[in-house]
């Protein structure tokens, strides 16, 4: 995978006090985007907002869609044109992106969509969504899912977000929330030099060598770019290695196999977590996103009750971090999975930790993250 620098005049470098917002917005021009395609919504306004001025100031183009289905399909074509492409949105809107989600995933076009959840209709924090990023557009793809934690997070996931999405040809998801979104906090950018990104691969073929959808498996294709006689379809539709649309069921089995074996085979190389009091701990929250930081607080405040608890972060929560969540499972007595929605990930925690111990799920939707008291309740019910 082809690897660079950041280029200088688009880094901030330096100590910030920033919105979570436009956190995402320098991260992103850091990682190089170039073209940003968004529709107004609270609460990730101020990603639009600040994409439009300065994207012009470093050469990129701002487009405020007509809508989110507009926005995304945008998107795709200004990526498969050569482009590191993002937009921003929120729950609601998010809903609307899935039809063009849907074809980005079938053409492997690299892209980082921003989802900033909140409850229902309202400006409050949720993570409501965590099953959406992975299961809401149609047909058989595999979503990568980063969940930031802190404003520094989401500067730095949303730079790793792209360059994932370029090394894997695959849209990418930075799990965001109201929380974090609306919240100023201390953010260190480092010098260029410091930062490094990855582009997609292009082909050394000439057009008529060249097929579209030729990958080893579990491989991403290499990418040409558009308007230098390199000519394919991409389609919704099932396609052959040539970008021709063909309903043969092995050329079906086989695309789709690649295009879910290229994140499913290399998890283990996407997958990050962090783990924190872990070494001694006879019992483990399992969390993501803005739920990280009060667990913490309860990890303190259980050791000083001879409780000895840990965390373990999730960084992405899709694909799965199987293996470290299974490793957790297999030293302690009891996990609690914290996330604020009624438990939707708590089943892929279950799953991964294969009757090791019991999962218990810590689970709050009104609003607001857990207060360090909430989760200290149920920790003192399932280990007293």
């Amino acid at each position: 995978m082809p690897k660079k620098k950041a280029s200088k005049e688009r880094v901030l470098s330096g100590v910030h006090f920033m919105l979570g917002n436009y956190a995402t917005v320098e991260g992103a021009i850091s990682a190089g985007c170039n073209y940003f395609a968004g529709y107004p919504i609270t609460p990730a306004n101020e990603i639009s907002e600040r994409m439009s001025q300065r994207l012009p100031q470093v050469g990129g183009k701002f487009v405020q869609g007509e809508d989110e289905l507009c926005s995304v399909f945008s998107l795709a074509g200004a990526a498969l044109a050569g482009g590191k492409v993002m937009t921003a949105t929120a729950s609601a809107g998010y809903n609307y992106m899935q039809e063009g989600l849907g074809y980005c995933y079938a053409i492997e076009a690299p892209m980082v969509i921003v989802d900033v959840q909140r409850t229902r209709g309202d400006n409050f924090a949720s993570q409501a969504d965590v099953y959406q990023m992975r299961y809401g557009a149609s047909g058989d793809y595999e979503a990568i899912v980063v969940c930031p934690s802190s404003v520094q997070e989401l500067y730095d996931y949303t730079i790793w977000a792209f360059n994932l999405a370029e090394e894997y040809r695959n849209p990418v998801i930075v799990m965001s929330e109201t929380t974090i979104a609306l919240m100023r906090e201390r953010l260190d950018i480092p010098t260029a030099d410091k930062i490094e990104l990855y582009d997609r691969r292009y082909t050394k073929k000439t057009p008529d060598e060249y097929h579209p959808f030729e990958a080893l498996a579990n491989q991403c294709p290499e990418a040409a770019p558009i308007g230098e006689g390199y000519h394919t379809i991409y389609s919704l539709n099932p396609h052959d290695e040539y970008g021709n649309i063909d309903w043969d069921p092995i050329v079906f089995d086989n695309l789709y196999k690649r295009v879910t074996g290229k994140i499913t085979e290399n998890a283990d190389k996407i997958c990050r977590t962090e783990s924190y009091m872990m070494d001694d701990a006879d019992y483990a929250i399992v969390t993501y996103g803005s739920e990280f930081r009060p667990s913490i607080d309860a990890v303190e405040t259980a050791r000083k009750e001879g409780i000895k608890l840990g965390v373990l972060k999730l960084c992405n929560v899709w694909p799965v971090p199987e293996n470290a969540i299974c490793e957790v499972a297999g030293n302690v007595k009891k996990i609690f999975s914290v996330e604020m929605n009624l438990g939707k990930y708590v089943r892929e925690i279950e799953r991964a930790s294969k009757n090791k111990c019991e999962v218990v799920s810590v689970t709050k939707n009104r609003g607001f993250v857990h207060t360090t008291d909430e989760i200290m309740t149920e920790i003192r019910k399932g280990v007293l």
